[in-house]
């Protein structure tokens, strides 16, 4: 040990490694990787509006489209005078079993996204 400091009234003792290793820190070699210097790194925000819209719309697609689909199917069934009908096989019962578990099937899909991609969007305001 070469050297000793005084601090605080007491000496402690520095020796020439640690001089030495501070010396190397402030002159090391640091290179910078990608182009942080021209790209525009600042938050737009539109994502904050686009993103919700466009799930929100994805989500009312896929809850319209089984309903537009088995709906007129469904009102088709209550016709006496239905080939179904009319063979005395009603397939009233299947077109509302598949409504219930089709749309039972998109508001799970649609619970899920609106969690993922919501709670997100939420999280990230305006400061």
């Amino acid at each position: 040990m070469d050297e000793t400091t005084v601090s605080s009234g007491a000496k402690t003792p520095v020796s020439t490694q640690d001089v030495a290793s501070a010396a190397n820190a402030g002159i090391e070699h640091r290179q910078a990787y990608g182009t942080a210097k021209t790209e525009n790194l600042r938050d737009s925000g539109w994502w904050r509006i686009l993103l919700p819209t466009v799930v929100g719309l994805f989500c009312l697609a896929l809850l319209a489209f089984p309903i537009a689909i088995l709906s007129p199917l469904l009102a088709k069934s209550f016709d006496p005078t239905a080939a179904a009908n009319v063979q005395h096989t009603p397939l009233t019962w299947i077109w509302i079993t598949m409504i219930v578990v089709e749309v039972a099937i998109a508001v799970v899909i649609v619970w899920g996204l609106l969690r993922i991609f919501m709670t997100q969007a939420g999280n990230y305001r305006n400061r």
